[in-house]
């Protein structure tokens, strides 16, 4: 038997039906409505929350291992106090729901936002040091901390696996996680930054966590991550693949700076959330890479280029657009 959290996410949409397709009975957890899963019906949904320890220890009866998909990603200063919440407190739980069950074994949802980013280093791997006094934003460090709760596991006897995803590509509603950023070129915006990013495939992290979580490997955390690109190569692809305009003009680092200051500004005065916030503007100018060796050596692993990634995405989104 296999739980799941985050069954309504991108990596949850996807984890859910490759669960099923290899045989195993599936036990997810959701809230206020089921998610449109593929497989939806041969699940044993519990409604319930990961801040609710009870109802986790219950939903764990007679289960071997836990996938923890779900938490909030978020760079709105006014969300702080929630993703410690949801993303430190709610793993904390489970971490615990996982012990006190006993012989379960918990694949940890993290991200790459919780790797140490060292000063002149640009290339990034799972041993990268944390730095605590770094400007770091309230979701990076609410995912470090939320694998310090899983390493406290580790250490009390919890057989565990993290993995630390990059921007991850796949099909989903366009106003959530990264499919914003291909209804962005799909509207025809003209803006684009002059950093770099990080991608990978949705399959490629459900493979990945999968291969990982039913193997002996245990006490160890991936980095799962394709490749680096420009954000102006990746509107320029993703551009191609809807036949719009890619977006053309850049945007300097000072104006950057000083518009996410003014979305500072108008929320404050307006009560409503930023389009543009410290954390998102200035991670947009970031080059780092992040290392995939780990992955690829221990699990013999290859990922997909991200414009085979790019190219699959844009086909499901427009096949969802014209079927409203």
């Amino acid at each position: 038997m296999v739980f799941v959290t985050g069954g309504s996410g991108l990596i949850g949409s996807f984890l859910i039906p490759a669960l099923l397709r290899q045989g195993h009975p599936v036990k997810a957890l959701y809230r206020g409505q089921i998610p449109a899963v593929a497989g939806a019906d041969r699940v044993q949904w519990v409604e319930g929350d990961i801040l609710d320890p009870a109802l986790l220890r219950e939903a764990l009866a007679g289960v071997e291992y836990v996938f923890h998909c779900a938490g909030l990603v978020s760079y709105a200063p006014q969300d702080e106090e929630l993703l410690k919440q949801v993303n430190t407190e709610g793993t904390a739980n489970i971490v615990d729901a996982c012990l006190e069950a006993g012989s379960i074994k918990l694949c940890h949802v993290s991200s790459i936002a919780a790797v140490g980013r060292p000063k002149a280093v640009e290339v990034l791997t799972e041993k990268a040091k944390w730095d605590p006094a770094a400007d770091l934003s309230a979701y990076a460090s609410s995912k470090y901390f939320a694998e310090l709760e899983v390493w406290r596991g580790v250490a009390e006897g919890l057989d565990a696996v993290m993995v630390n995803p990059s921007i991850v590509l796949g099909p989903a509603d366009w106003s959530r996680s990264s499919t914003q950023l291909f209804k962005y070129v799909y509207n025809e915006r003209p803006f684009y930054t002059a950093g770099e990013a990080n991608f990978v495939d949705v399959r490629d992290v459900v493979e990945a966590m999968m291969r990982l979580t039913f193997s002996e490997i245990s006490g160890e955390r991936f980095i799962l991550n394709a490749e680096r690109m420009s954000y102006r190569a990746f509107f320029e692809e993703v551009a191609a693949c809807f036949g719009k305009k890619a977006p053309s003009i850049k945007v300097p680092p000072l104006l950057a700076e000083a518009v996410w200051r003014l979305e500072h500004a108008r929320a404050w005065l307006t009560g409503r959330r930023p389009l543009i916030t410290k954390d998102t503007a200035r991670v947009a100018k970031k080059t780092h890479f992040f290392s995939n060796d780990k992955i690829r050596k221990t699990l013999s692993f290859e990922f997909r280029p991200v414009a085979e990634s790019v190219r699959w995405v844009c086909q499901e989104l427009q096949q969802q657009v014209q079927g409203v």
